[in-house]
């Protein structure tokens, strides 16, 4: 019996643990198939999408630089995606591309659940406007938080991002706005890095003002790459956390929309933690 073939592309890819991920998943679950990471061009997405697709690929995750070029390249839409206008999972499917975005989900259940900070009434501050934080902010939107800041190195673009998700917030009561990242606030609850600061071996965009004292400071990133940003916060007197959490909590949803089976990631999070202590 063949193997269905699934994969995460990216530029960079070498970093991503959702091949181990999706190995478990797939263990754990009875599920027969195989994922491998693909390094793509940086012109070249669209092409190697197709080309894994006619090869009898089942579907793929993508990351950075792409989720905004495959939401657009997908002939069908989540209306996650259709809100965010990026995604990061693909479903292939008798030559149609569908595109879903799990990435919100994922960071919320890792919030909420890992972190155990419920999102309904607090502040948060949102730090990127890119595939990620579009990704990511109608899922916030839905818990209903009191305000939330966007910022951005472009402030054109966090201001686009406030206005593509205007009547989400509306919907949920919440304050939305975009403020210049040299000023975006203070004292907020949470505060979520979707930048690629991290992965550049940057330096932190934001001041250490908007950190509350036992506030939650979220990189999105995990591993190494986060490092930087989980000790800015550490020394700053916030809870600090990295997104391990929510690679292998939007991993899940994929895997469920391309297998149907709910995989148990909570076992497999602990897991992962144990493996890279």
């Amino acid at each position: 019996m063949p193997i269905d073939q699934y994969c995460v592309m990216g530029h960079p890819v070498e970093h991503s643990r959702s091949p181990w991920i999706h190995a478990r998943f797939a263990a754990l679950t009875g599920q027969n198939l195989e994922y491998t990471r693909r390094l793509v061009p940086l012109t070249g997405f669209a092409e190697a999408v197709h080309a894994f697709a006619a090869a009898g690929g089942r579907g793929c995750n993508v990351t950075v630089p792409f989720k905004l070029e495959a939401a657009q390249l997908a002939t069908t839409r989540s209306e996650r995606v259709r809100l965010a206008g990026a995604a990061n999972t693909l479903v292939f499917d008798g030559g149609t591309v569908h595109a879903d975005n799990t990435d919100g989900l994922g960071l919320v259940a890792d919030i909420q659940q890992g972190a155990g900070v419920a999102l309904a009434g607090r502040d948060v501050l949102l730090v990127g406007a890119g595939g990620a934080a579009a990704g990511v902010l109608g899922p916030i939107l839905s818990e209903g938080p009191r305000r939330v800041v966007v910022v951005n190195r472009t402030p054109e673009r966090a201001q686009a991002l406030v206005q593509a998700h205007a009547t989400v917030a509306s919907l949920q009561k919440t304050e939305l706005l975009a403020q210049p990242i040299q000023a975006p606030g203070a004292d907020f609850d949470v505060v979520i890095n979707a930048t690629a600061s991290s992965l550049a071996g940057e330096g932190v965009p934001v001041p250490a003002t908007v950190l509350r004292t036992g506030g939650l400071a979220y990189d999105m990133m995990y591993g190494p790459a986060a490092q930087g940003f989980l000790d800015w916060a550490t020394h700053h007197g916030a809870q600090a956390r990295d997104g391990l959490g929510m690679l292998v909590e939007q991993a899940a949803e994929a895997f469920a929309l391309w297998r149907g089976v709910r995989p148990p990631s909570g076992a497999v999070l602990a897991e992962l933690r144990a493996t890279m202590a």
